[in-house]
């Protein structure tokens, strides 16, 4: 008996919830119900977090956490819950199968079934943000070796686990050389410990180009939080309805399950909506848990359901559905056909216990790390790249001097092009004078030089090597 949390949320998740709990219980499934508050009516008490710290509680002792949709309301500097709890218990891996149901939900690509595997913790999710002129702000987007580490492995254990063929890597490498560069890196890294499962990476934009167009080249594709946030979305409605959907979401000891969809308020109370969403992620749990039996009965029963034409409204077509079910009568309609094995469908078989073991991360050894030199940021309203490096070389010492300025990464000094537009935002890059060696003290003279000479400097960013190699970028056009 394994107990876990479970929250009804908001809007139609109380009826979706229910009827995914019901279709549980009659499969079998040894599972203790603990259920808390959480959503709008927790916001809307003064808690902009949407979650009570009795509540965390619960969801840290028990570890396994299923999660009917939420409403978060508008404006008033409320948190998203999905996002808090990611990151507060550390769920790095969010899973999406994406199956279609062809020819009983309209789909373009009746051969699809791909999983995608985001990275949930890092990337621009880490959700630093500064404005730092006039006319410019920043996000700064975050990957780690860690963090890389962990999804990539996890996606090459999850194709192994489930008798996938290849795992696909997405990034946006050939720009974002460092962050997505290192993604790629460790992929490349791991790839090697799966002979027996085959990996390729593409470039993100062509990749989703090519998975929207042809999602039958892909079998698990793993990428960095951003992309697989967008894509995962893409996939799920082009397989026929992102409200058929489920999301797993796993850490290194808490694990949250839901539906992809929304709350849709509109819905709820009407007996209208889908539990599908939520009965896939409940399913995902259950192999989560080592309760695969379960999980193989109620998909089984499930895809049995869609094939005989039992469908709630959202997939409801006329010649293709046989009957038009609300909430409640097609929970009923899965619990009557636990037992049977589709026809139309391949029936699935979870032959393995699907508890995925990952190894801990391991720190590796420490690089060689050298100081190569130093860009400072300055906010500079003038318009001639020409006149802030005359301005800029002012704070040049015998050991270091000036030696690009660029505007949004554009070189525009020296040998800049006067047709480039400029912002109001300048990086000043100073290396050391051959022959010579850049230290900490250096840096601080350049900012004293900086202040004496009325130069409104934002931030510095130093420059190394590690293991004698640059870790920077060049200027664009450098």
């Amino acid at each position: 008996m394994t107990k876990i949390t479970v929250a009804k949320g908001d809007g139609i998740g109380p009826e979706i919830m229910d009827a995914t709990l019901q279709i549980m219980f009659a499969a079998g499934a040894q599972i203790e119900v603990e259920e808390i508050q959480v959503g709008e009516q927790v916001y809307l008490a003064g808690n902009t977090a949407g979650i009570a710290k009795d509540a965390w509680d619960i969801i840290r002792r028990n570890r396994i956490f299923l999660k009917a949709p939420i409403t978060t309301p508008q404006g008033g500097g409320y948190k998203s819950l999905n996002v808090t709890t990611r990151k507060f218990l550390g769920l790095y891996a969010n899973i999406r199968p994406c199956v279609s149901l062809h020819p009983f939900v309209k789909t373009k690509h009746p051969q699809m079934d791909i999983v995608i595997i985001r990275e949930n913790e890092e990337d621009l999710y880490a959700g630093i943000e500064h404005q730092q002129t006039d006319e410019v702000v920043q996000c700064l987007k975050l990957i780690s070796r860690p963090g890389c580490e962990k999804i990539v492995r996890y996606a090459f254990e999850y194709a192994r686990q489930y008798g996938r063929k290849k795992v696909t890597c997405f990034t946006k490498d050939n720009i974002m050389k460092q962050t997505d560069g290192l993604f790629h890196k460790v992929f490349d890294e791991i790839a090697v410990e799966y002979p027996e499962i085959a990996n390729e990476h593409w470039i993100i934009d062509i990749g989703a180009a090519k998975m929207a167009d042809t999602p039958e080249m892909f079998d698990v594709i793993v990428m960095p939080n951003l992309y697989g946030d967008v894509l995962s979305d893409v996939a799920a409605q082009i397989t026929g309805s992102v409200g058929l959907a489920g999301s797993a979401n796993i850490g290194e000891s808490c694990a949250m399950f839901e539906a992809i969809h929304g709350s849709a308020p509109k819905m709820a109370g009407q007996n209208r909506a889908n539990p599908s969403g939520l009965l896939q992620g409940a399913i995902m749990m259950l192999n989560h848990i080592g309760q695969s039996e379960v999980a193989e009965k109620i998909q089984n029963a499930w895809l049995t359901t869609i094939e005989k034409g039992l469908h709630t409204n959202d997939i409801y077509k006329e010649g293709v559905s046989l009957q038009k079910l609300g909430t409640k009568e097609f929970a009923q309609a899965v619990i009557n056909n636990l037992g049977k094995t589709p026809h139309s469908f391949k029936p699935v078989s979870y032959e393995k216990e699907h508890v995925l073991q990952l190894p801990a991360y391991k720190r590796k050894p420490a690089a060689k790390k050298e100081l190569k030199g130093v860009d400072v940021f300055v906010h500079w309203s003038g318009t001639n790249p020409a006149t802030l490096a005359s301005i800029m070389q002012q704070m040049e010492t015998n050991a270091i001097k000036l030696t690009m300025i660029t505007n949004r990464g554009i070189k525009v000094w020296p040998e800049g092009f006067e047709e480039t537009f400029c912002t109001d935002h300048w990086r000043c890059r100073y290396k050391p004078v051959v022959g010579k060696s850049i230290f900490p003290e250096h840096i601080i003279q350049l900012l004293s030089s900086a202040i004496a000479n009325n130069i409104d400097t934002i931030k510095t960013e130093n420059l190394y090597s590690f293991n004698n190699i640059d870790a920077f970028s060049l200027g664009q056009g450098q």
